[in-house]
Parts: structure tokens; C-alpha cells; sequence
């Protein structure tokens, strides 16, 4: 973090009511240049088509320049590109990539509003931030869940997140802690920025903030630590009678609960709390259920994260929360795969190889959790029936047996399903 950003942090960790001003000073050329060598050399091109390579070939020039503008109030952001990409059962999740120097100064202005807001956080926040991983959030939750004294879970949806922030909301909410007014016009201008679909039609919205901008982000989380987190822990946990848990990463958060009063008042309540800053609440996918390890049938199950919550019976004969595959998520990494295979199976063995070894291991990388062996076998097992499947359609004649596609895939080193978390083990958890 450079001395600047540093000084901004400790100020905003002793100062909780301390508003920040001069911001936009800190969009220095060096500044932006260290922004700009933090993107990702290959990302797809904004509305302008300018690519990575390009603008480094000017780089000092343009960054010159680009600041002037942003020092002279002449900086306009440009249309975003919409893109749109599957998102499972046939839906499809909008994508918004802005232009490459819009990516330059986003990023700057994220990281100078993660300086500020990171020292605001709290504990329950995981989406987004520095040395917190999705995977880690589903450990940290399983614990809770084990250790704590829950009978009632709350899992909630928030219907289009990203495509329903408030803008007048948002600039208020940066405002508690900001006091620059040209820093919040450029989040503004982002906001506002025209958005080309994919059929050339411009749209210019009224609400939201495009899901991939390098802003967005901390923007999302900024706005939930508003609308919901600041509200369950000064509010929603005096009016419980028993113990109360919320974990959110990004827009997807679950509730627990000591009794079924306190799960079912802040049911009702998460309505009007939400739909005060512009949300709504997806009724259909957001319900209370019972998850206690006294519950026996009556408990349901949930998922967060990519994972389903259960209790289970453990070897130890002892009752325990389990992690394992959302049935719905290994649909999709199996049918992703099929597809994925169906259109490269042409591509150089060693080549395609190398592709799946990659794809497995990222695989294992977040689902090889504890208690999941059986779930990656499946997968496994799919994955590997779906390659020797179109392995030998790459010509007229069968290519592999069985016992040769498997003396295959060993002399390529393609990982075999396994458990991967190496974190404390949730028996011995610090949380007990």
C-alpha cells in the first residue's frame, strides 16, 4: 500500500467519524501507473478497443494527459460494454467492462475507498476484500454453525443486486466519509455511464452499477454495510433474545438464529429494511428453515457460496455440519464440461491436456473441502466419461480403450479427486 493510502487507513481506524478530503490529489501519474500495470494484460476491450499493449506503448504520454483531464474536470467516462455470459439453466448473467483507461482510474479510486472502508468492515463482510477467500467463507461459517448455539437459518436472496443500487443512496453512503466532492462526481459519471448491449443499443440506467467494473465491488459492499450490516448488528441483534449470526460474501448472505421468533421477525423485517434503499427481496428463493443438530428430520438444508449445508452423522458417531457440492452447481460443472470438451476435442493432445489438468485443479482448488470426497468423485468420474467420450469421436476410428485412456491420463498428471483445505480442522476449531 503506498504511504499515502497507509495514512488514510490509520486515520480512518482512529477516527471513525473522520471524513476524507483532497481525495482526487492522489490521482497522480504514479498512482495510476501502479493502477494500471495491476490489470490483467489479456482482459477483454471496453467500447474503445484499446488494448493493453497499446496504451503502454504511450503509457507516460497518456497518463500525462489523463490526468490534466481529470485535474481540469474535462474527464468523461465512456460507454460500457455489455456482455452477457451463462450463468446455469439457461439464464444469463450481464457483464459490464468498461474502457481501459476508465479501468486505470476505477481502480485507483477503489483502492483509495478500500483504504477508508476496510478499517469500517465488519467481521461479518466477506466479499471482496483483502486476505478473505469465498472458500475460507464457507469454512468460517460451517465452524460457526457446529459451535454456536443456532436452531434457525434464514437464507435470503437480493433480486438483481447489482442492477438495482441506488444512485442518490450510494453517493449519500460515500458521503459519511468523503468529502470531496470531485471524487464523488467521478463515481458518479460511473454510475451514470451509458451501457452498449450487445445488439449496439445504448442504454443509459437509471440505477446500478455495472457487475465487472473494477469499482463495483467495493461499491457493492459499501452499500450492504449500510443497508444490512450495520443494521443487524446495531438493530436486528439487541431485539433477539438469543444468540444471532449473519455472514455475507458480496450480495449472497445467510442468517442464523437461537429461536424461531427472532429468525421469522427479521423474515419479515429484511423486506422493508431492503426495500428502504431500492432492493428486493426474491420472496421465492428466501425462507427460514431449521438447522439445529437437535433436529433430526425436521432440519432442512441451504446453500451459500457453492456449497450445501447440512447436518450429518459423523463416523465419530457425533452429529456435525457438512459442506459438500450444491447439487445445482455439479450439474453445471458437469454439463460446462461436456460442452467445453464437445467444442475443443480437436485441439493438440498435449494442448488439451494441459487445459483439463488446469480445470480439475481449480476445481479441487475450492470443492476439495472436508467431507466432500464423494461429490468431487462423481464429478470426477463425469468428467472423465465425457473426455474418453469425445477423445474418440476426433476421427472415424476409436482412439482409446479404457485401460488406455487411464495410462493416459496418468502420463499427463491429470489430478485425481482428493481433499485440498488444509485450514484448522472444524473439530478443533479457535471458535468452540
Amino acid at each position: 500500500m503506498p504511504t499515502s493510502l497507509r495514512g488514510i487507513a490509520n486515520r480512518a481506524r482512529q477516527d471513525k467519524e473522520a471524513r476524507f478530503g483532497n481525495l482526487c490529489g492522489l490521482l497522480s501519474v504514479d498512482n495510476l501507473r501502479m493502477c494500471f500495470y495491476g490489470l490483467r494484460k489479456n482482459a477483454a476491450t471496453g467500447i474503445d478497443g484499446v488494448t493493453f499493449g497499446e496504451y503502454e506503448e504511450r503509457l507516460e504520454e497518456n497518463l500525462t494527459e489523463l490526468v490534466e483531464r481529470l485535474k481540469a474536470k474535462r474527464y468523461r467516462a465512456k460507454l460500457v460494454r455489455r456482455r452477457n455470459i451463462p450463468k446455469g439453466e439457461g439464464k444469463m448473467r450481464p457483464l459490464g467492462i468498461p474502457a481501459l483507461e476508465d479501468k486505470v482510474v476505477q481502480r485507483a479510486c477503489a483502492e483509495i475507498l478500500t483504504a477508508i472502508y476496510e478499517e469500517d468492515f465488519l467481521d461479518c463482510s466477506w466479499g471482496y476484500r483483502i486476505r478473505r477467500s469465498p472458500r475460507e467463507a464457507t469454512w468460517v461459517l460451517e465452524t460457526e454453525l457446529h459451535r454456536g448455539r443456532y436452531e434457525w437459518v434464514v437464507e435470503a436472496d437480493i433480486r438483481g443486486f447489482f442492477n438495482n443500487i441506488d444512485h442518490d443512496w450510494m453517493i449519500n453512503m460515500l458521503e459519511m466519509r468523503v468529502n470531496d466532492r470531485a471524487f464523488t462526481r467521478l463515481i458518479r459519471k460511473w454510475l451514470k455511464a451509458g451501457i452498449m448491449e450487445e445488439d449496439g443499443q445504448i442504454v443509459h440506467p437509471a440505477t446500478g452499477t455495472p457487475q465487472g467494473g473494477i469499482i463495483s465491488p467495493v461499491l457493492a459492499n459499501i452499500y450492504l454495510h449500510y443497508a444490512l450490516d450495520l443494521w443487524f448488528d446495531r438493530k436486528v441483534r439487541k431485539a433477539c433474545r438469543g444468540a444471532c449470526y449473519l455472514i455475507r460474501y458480496a450480495d449472497d448472505f445467510v442468517c442464523a438464529f437461537e429461536y424461531r421468533e427472532d429468525a421469522e421477525n427479521f423474515e419479515r423485517q429484511l423486506y422493508g429494511r431492503l426495500g428502504k434503499f431500492g432492493l428486493e427481496v426474491a420472496e421465492e428463493k428466501t425462507r427460514t428453515i431449521r438447522f439445529s443438530r437437535f433436529g433430526g428430520k425436521q432440519n432442512g438444508t441451504f446453500c451459500f457460496l457453492g456449497f450445501e449445508y447440512r447436518w450429518v452423522l459423523r463416523q465419530t458417531g457425533k452429529q456435525g455440519v457438512q459442506r459438500r457440492t450444491a447439487p445445482k452447481k455439479k450439474r453445471e460443472s458437469i454439463r460446462a464440461f461436456g460442452e467445453w470438451i464437445k467444442e475443443n476435442r480437436h485441439t493438440p493432445l498435449k494442448r488439451l491436456m494441459e487445459m483439463v489438468r488446469s480445470k480439475l485443479l481449480g476445481y479441487l482448488g475450492y470443492y476439495g473441502v472436508r467431507g466432500n470426497l464423494k461429490d468431487l468423485s462423481q464429478v470426477f468420474h463425469w468428467c472423465k466419461t465425457l473426455l474418453f467420450k469425445w477423445l474418440n469421436r476426433r476421427s472415424q476410428r476409436k482412439s482409446y480403450t479404457w485401460i488406455q485412456f487411464l495410462q493416459m491420463l496418468k502420463s499427463f498428471q491429470i489430478p485425481t479427486p482428493r481433499i485440498t483445505e488444509t485450514g484448522p480442522d472444524p473439530q478443533l476449531s479457535l471458535f468452540a
